[in-house]
Formats: C-alpha cells, structure tokens, sequence
C-alpha cells in the first residue's frame, strides 16, 4: 500500500515493547480480561474490543501484548497510540485495513473533535465489512466517553467492553516480583515492601527503578536487598 509522508512518519513512531507481554503482565482481578486477550482469535463473534481503566491498569500493555500475540498466531497487526494520532490530520487510517487486528490505544482524546470521530466510525465500518478486528482502549467506559456522533457511539457500546481494574498495594509488590523473577532477580518481599513505600505507587515508574536496580545489580554483582536499594537510588 502507499502512505502518505504523515502516515509513513507517524506508523514508523509505532514500536512494541518487546517486554510488554501476557507472561509478564500481572493480571491481579484482570484475569478474565487476559484469557480472553490470549485467546483473541479464537473470538470469532468478538473482534471488536473496548477495554477501559484508569491510567496505569495496564492498558497499554496489553494491546503490545496482542500484537506480539498476532505474530505468534500468524496475523498482522498494529499499534496506533492516539496520544501520536491526534498530532496529524484523521486520513492516517486510511490503509488501516491492511492489517488484521488493529490495535487503537486511548480513544477518548478523539471524544469531541468530530472529524476524528467520523474517521474512526468510518474505520469501524471498515474494519467490520472485511471480517478484520478492532481492539480500543480508553480512560472510560462508552456511555461516559462523551462522543458527540451517535452513530459512533451505538459502534462503541456494541463491543466486546471490558472494564480493567487498578491493582492493590500488595498486588504492585507482587507485581514487582514476578517482573524481577522475569529478569532472574530475587527481589524478597521487604524490598518490594520498601519500594512501593519510598518511591513511587505508579507501576510504570516502580518498573523504570527495577530497570535501574537490575543494571546496579549486575554491575555490582549484587543481590537485592533494602541497603542496597537505599545505596544505588540514593535514598
């Protein structure tokens, strides 16, 4: 297919995370949302998704996790952040339909600005004339995503729609060990304890310190314990 400069430049931005998998996503109450995600295309009546949280329930996560998935099942899928859509002009969908599952992470920034809600309603139809898939992620469930295109919303409520939930205090330590074990680190429990109480309770950034914690702990040939934990992050 061709691009235009826009699309070539914004699909070109659009990179996985290699360790944005199933195996390392720690499901807390979400397990039923995973099974389902890693059995996608088994979903024959269910290839239109919306799944909606909070910021840092995962969202992101597990639409890198389908599209790595894709490839294990032999389906082409991508990636489009609307954070980087939402920069470029709506015909970026155009071609969209070229790749089985499309995953659309953060759909509630198009709420209100009509012109991207007539293209995603237009890629909806797309999408559902040729069979392909559609997964959605958003900060709130249909009703309350305040779209302003009733046709666009009747689509939207028509999903497959799963609500993702935070994880606990202990869930983000259990989190953080099974990511380090992931690694082949020991973190024991009053670490992970320490870290949630003297950084931070955001997961992305309690994994950005395990980041830096696993390069300390190499350098140093080191094993994880809370003294040195106070040593490498300074606190």
């Amino acid at each position: 297919m061709t691009l235009s400069n826009a699309e070539q430049l914004v699909l070109s931005g659009m990179r996985l995370k290699d360790d944005a998998t199933f195996r390392n996503f720690f499901a807390g109450k979400n397990g039923l949302v995973v099974n389902f995600l890693q059995n996608y295309e088994m979903h024959s009546l269910d290839g239109f998704v919306y799944l909606w949280g909070k910021q840092n329930s995962g969202r992101t996560h597990l639409l890198h996790a389908v599209c790595l998935h894709a490839k294990e099942v032999g389906k082409t899928a991508i990636y489009l952040p609307m954070e980087t859509l939402i920069q470029f002009d709506p015909s970026v969908f155009d071609g969209a339909e070229n790749f089985d599952w499309i995953c659309l992470d953060d759909v509630h920034l198009m709420a209100k600005q009509p012109l991207w809600e007539l293209a995603l309603f237009h890629l909806y139809n797309r999408l559902q004339a040729k069979g392909l898939r559609l997964l959605m992620t958003a900060e709130s469930a249909p009703r309350e995503l305040n779209v302003t295109l009733p046709d666009l919303q009747s689509r939207l409520t028509a999903c497959t729609i799963f609500q993702l939930h935070s994880l606990t205090d202990q869930e983000k330590c259990e989190a953080l060990v099974l990511r380090a074990e992931m690694r082949g680190m020991q973190m024991p429990q009053e670490v992970s304890d320490f870290l949630l109480r003297r950084t931070s309770r955001n997961l992305s950034d309690l994994f950005d310190v395990l980041d830096k914690l696993d390069h300390a702990s190499l350098a140093a040939q080191r094993r994880l314990t809370v003294p040195f934990v106070k040593t490498v992050l300074g606190i």
